[in-house]
């Protein structure tokens, strides 16, 4: 889907802020991506933070709730056996793209310079989430938008290594542009994850490689689309399964 790359430089001035370079990261009580993308998503702020069904909805529209989520889609179960009975609920889930990485130092308060990560996002990445709610996912109301965003983020030097990078604490995510938002609206346009090039059958090997994701990703996603019916297994070659596309 196109972006509005006009909205969401207004989202991000409306939340950082000309002066927040100024200021220093995590000034803020709400995480920065998080609230960018509610401001992006719902620029009426008084649709923002309704009560609905003894939770709070993150946008309430009158009519359907979006529920920006940056993290595990766990603590969305609860909330979504709430909502989904009664209303469409479409569930953002921001994935870097490209990201730049800065450390903090807790004693100092130093941070470092900003290095590049080798890794890029892609809108598989949020299948392994996907998969913590799947008893969910052919709901009729239930729907989604994955944002691939460039960003830069930012960790505390806190974690259990020797250099205090390994399970570190991340502290905040700052977006720097909208590259590619991915839409689901119904079981259908799951098909756009399945890459046009495969042979049939195939492998989550041979989905790895079209993917360009890592097999054991490649798994997941394969075993959610097979919940969902988009593909099939007709048999196995060796220990691995088999799978073909149906027809929808």
């Amino acid at each position: 889907m196109s972006v509005d790359e006009v909205r969401f430089e207004l989202a991000k001035e409306r939340i950082i802020g000309k002066n927040r370079e100024r200021q220093g990261i995590g000034t803020l009580s709400e995480k920065t991506v998080h609230a960018v993308l509610k401001h992006y998503y719902a620029p009426d702020t008084d649709m923002h933070e309704i009560p609905v069904e003894g939770y709070v909805a993150d946008i309430y529209t009158g009519s359907e709730i979006i529920e920006i989520q940056t993290r595990s889609f766990n603590a969305m179960r609860k909330k979504l056996a709430a909502f989904l009975p009664l209303y469409p609920v479409t569930v953002v889930y921001p994935i870097p793209h490209t990201k730049w990485l800065s450390w903090i130092d807790e004693t100092s308060g130093e941070t470092s310079a900003k290095r590049k990560s080798p890794k890029r996002g892609s809108p598989y990445h949020a299948f392994a989430e996907l998969y913590k709610i799947r008893p969910f996912l052919n709901h009729p109301h239930m729907k989604f938008r994955f944002a691939l965003i460039d960003m830069e983020e930012y960790r505390l030097l806190n974690g259990w290594s020797h250099d205090k990078k390994r399970g570190s604490e991340r502290y905040d995510r700052i977006p720097l542009s909208f590259v590619e938002e991915f839409a689901v609206d119904r079981r259908e346009d799951y098909m756009q994850f399945v890459p046009y090039d495969l042979p049939e059958p195939f492998t989550a090997k041979d989905f790895a490689g079209s993917a360009k994701i890592s097999v054991d990703l490649a798994r997941t996603v394969l075993l959610l689309l097979y919940e969902l019916e988009i593909v099939d297994r007709p048999g196995k070659l060796g220990r691995q399964y088999l799978y073909r596309i149906r027809d929808l």
